[in-house]
């Protein structure tokens, strides 16, 4: 259900070849837009509301942001990155400033417009825009399970990467422990706004059938923590403090249990070009 917005009914149904779960029916791609309309979807509007969860939302955000940084500059100090989804480019501010030479893509016309003001240069609306260049990093935080065609997006995503270059990815992971105990209420579906739904496995096949090489899995253990209380709030959301240690527990648990098998509420995935 999209708990989030219109309250409509959706189902998850599982490939049984290569275990990737998808979101049906999935809405028509000239109707998807109207699922993002809503002044709580962040990422678009680049502002928070005044409840708790925005609150917790803006402070992990920024916190995320220097450490998004760091993560890539441990593999790569400098050069061309690609951040498709950038959403309202913060982001790509911080790349920017940090003297990497930045590129964006996203197709919402609100969020592209607070992102050019914000980094004061051309975003993009489609990876199809895109200049034949190549880069030495290419970046989807949380946007490949939004992508309507998904092989369309890998094959493009391959031939922009440098040779060397590298893919960081991070989608949800239903295969984690907050996500077993929410089921249907887990926030990490956000159906139908996420058509796609991911596990290691099926994340590791589809880089195989790209030619991309995984290299490298990393936990997003904040996530789980803000995964589990949207989870709570959508299960009752009269009781936010009741929510928000509950919320808490949960988060904690979920990465306890994800240690020995890295299997975490959320996971960035690094792929590089496989060589020929």
């Amino acid at each position: 259900m999209d708990y989030a917005l219109t309250k409509e009914p959706f189902n998850l149904k599982q490939c049984p070849g290569c275990s990737l779960v998808v979101t049906s029916p999935r809405p028509e791609d000239l109707n998807l837009a109207r699922y993002y309309q809503f002044p709580s979807y962040v990422s678009h509007t680049g502002k928070t509301e005044s409840g708790l969860t925005s609150r917790l939302y803006k402070v992990a955000r920024y916190a995320a942001l220097r450490w998004k940084r760091k993560l890539i500059e441990h593999h790569r100090p400098v050069g061309n990155i690609l951040d498709v989804g950038c959403g309202t480019g913060e982001f790509l501010n911080t790349m920017k400033h940090s003297g990497w030479n930045i590129t964006g893509v996203e197709p919402s016309a609100g969020a592209r417009t607070k992102a050019i003001h914000l980094v004061n240069q051309e975003i993009f609306s489609s990876i199809d825009q895109v200049p034949a260049n190549t880069f030495d990093v290419i970046t989807l935080w949380h946007v490949l399970e939004h992508l309507t065609d998904l092989n369309t997006a890998m094959h493009a995503l391959r031939h922009l990467l440098k040779p060397g270059g590298m893919l960081f990815i991070a989608v949800p992971n239903h295969a984690s422990y907050d996500a077993q105990k929410y089921g249907a209420h887990w926030a990490g579906y956000d159906v139908p706004r996420h058509l796609w739904h991911f596990t290691p496995a099926s994340m590791t096949r589809l880089f195989t059938n790209n030619n991309l090489t995984l290299v490298q899995t990393i936990p997003m253990k904040l996530d789980a923590y803000y995964v589990s209380l949207l989870s709570e709030n959508y299960i009752n959301k009269e009781q936010p403090v009741r929510n928000l240690l509950r919320g808490f527990f949960t988060g904690l648990l979920s990465n306890l249990k994800a240690r020995k098998q890295v299997n975490y509420s959320s996971l960035i995935f690094i792929a590089t070009a496989t060589q020929k």
